[in-house]
């Protein structure tokens, strides 16, 4: 099976089993810590404390986000580019600039 699509526009991308399941993992740790920082929150902790929490689940989104920009350009913008567009390169600056708001 092929990596990605060869058309511009396509919003789908095949991913390995293996890459899969590690992005898939890392959002179940992050929920966790979402549901965690509502627990704090319910049970009347100390802000310092949610702040810190919030905080760290804040670094692990980006962290994944990171990491999955990295496999997008590796990838998609790489094979766009191959290909002679430059479509996802544009899409990918769009993007970056929005991450940097």
């Amino acid at each position: 099976m092929e990596n990605i699509s060869k058309c511009a526009g396509c919003t789908k991308r095949y991913r390995s089993p293996e890459e899969k399941k590690k992005l898939t993992n890392r959002l179940k740790r992050i929920e966790g810590q979402i549901r965690g920082i509502a627990n704090m929150l319910e049970n009347e902790v100390y802000c310092i404390d949610i702040i810190n929490q919030v905080a760290a689940a804040s670094a692990a989104l980006n962290s994944f986000n990171k990491e999955l920009l990295a496999s997008h350009m590796k990838t998609c913008v790489t094979e766009d580019i191959k290909d002679g567009s430059n479509y996802k390169m544009d899409e990918l600056v769009k993007t970056i600039q929005k991450l940097m708001r």
